[in-house]
């Protein structure tokens, strides 16, 4: 699971936001989209989602239309889900 963490630039417009959300569908589509959304508290927002490898990952980002317009940069982390059987969950 990847996050990507998005900071913005630059001004946003109707047309480009259309175009974002119609990425995100597309990768809700793929079974890709695990949440997004926009931070209240910081110009810009985030992309949790699978992919195979960082290197997918880092290609998924770049193609969201907020990144290839430059309105926004990004920066990439992975994220282990919290779970059970991965002991994170576990009481101590």
């Amino acid at each position: 699971m990847y996050v990507y963490l998005m900071k913005n630039e630059k001004p946003l417009n109707e047309e480009l936001i259309k175009r974002h959300v119609e990425y995100l569908k597309s990768l809700k589509s793929q079974g890709k989209l695990v949440l997004c959304g926009p931070f209240t508290d910081y110009p810009g927002g985030m992309v949790i989602f699978l992919a195979e490898n960082l290197e997918e990952a880092t290609d998924i980002a770049k193609a969201d239309p907020f990144i290839l317009s430059g309105c926004k940069t990004f920066e990439i982390r992975t994220l282990e889900h919290a779970n059970e059987e991965n002991k994170y969950l576990l009481e101590v």
